[in-house]
């Protein structure tokens, strides 16, 4: 896979730039990363914070014309993946929390933003806006559980190397799918999900349950089981973990 990297001092927003100013073709990753995001968005219209050049704030652009439009949350996983292959190597505890957040025990340690476009033939574009907290130490926003890599470990580490590794491991992984891995792509995913054994609670707009994770599909569908035995779906936003 060809990877490129542009690097940027401040932006509004990475994904916003890859969706309006870059293209990539089928075999191609573009990558932007900046020091500062003036406007950088988690999913929906959550805001992310980060202290200028402390943390990693990148988005990846790809074109995956051959994956169906059905497995777009493939592309996803895929990221979600990368992230956890480079940022286990300083903790045992680090999981993925779905749709695609990594958490380290019951903290936030990065949040992605996924956007996309769509022609008749299939995915156009499909850009992940990521963001890590490596060296940040205070968070002045109301988030209720952010971490950082520095916290973690007890000491500040190198944003452009940490990066590099990411964009390597994403590469691998997007091969994967480029050659269509997909099933051994689902098993790692659920190998790593956070909460994956046992009950915990969740929120619905029917009330708080406990509920066992049973699967997530390939469309992204969350799939629980609660204590009686009761097996229902949720898309993202229709569900949320209690914490």
């Amino acid at each position: 896979m060809q990877t490129k990297i542009i690097r940027l001092h401040e932006i509004d927003s990475t994904n916003r730039y890859l969706m309006e100013e870059c293209d990539a073709c089928d075999d191609q990753i573009i990558v932007a990363t900046a020091e500062y995001q003036s406007a950088g968005k988690g999913m929906g219209t959550n805001s992310w914070e980060s202290e200028p050049k402390k943390n990693l704030l990148f988005s990846i652009l790809v074109h995956p014309n051959r994956l169906p439009i059905a497995r777009q949350f493939m592309l996803s996983m895929t990221e979600a993946l990368a992230l956890h292959d480079v940022l286990s190597q300083f903790s045992d505890e680090i999981r993925i929390k779905w749709p695609n957040d990594i958490y380290w025990r019951d903290k936030k340690l990065s949040g992605t933003r996924i956007d996309t476009t769509l022609s008749q033939k299939g995915i156009r574009k499909f850009v992940i806006g990521t963001g890590v907290n490596v060296n940040q130490i205070l968070f002045k926003s109301d988030a209720p559980n952010p971490v950082s890599l520095a916290q973690i470990v007890e000491r500040e580490l190198d944003c452009d190397a940490l990066l590099q590794q990411i964009v390597g491991a994403f590469a691998q992984r997007y091969e994967m799918l480029y050659n269509g891995a997909y099933a051994q792509l689902s098993a790692d995913y659920h190998a790593n999900l956070y909460r994956s054994h046992g009950f915990f609670p969740y929120r619905t707009a029917d009330g708080e349950m406990q509920a066992a994770l049973i699967e997530v599909e390939d469309d992204g569908t969350l799939v629980l089981r609660d204590e009686r035995g009761v097996i229902s779906s949720y898309h993202f936003k229709e569900i949320e973990y209690i914490i």
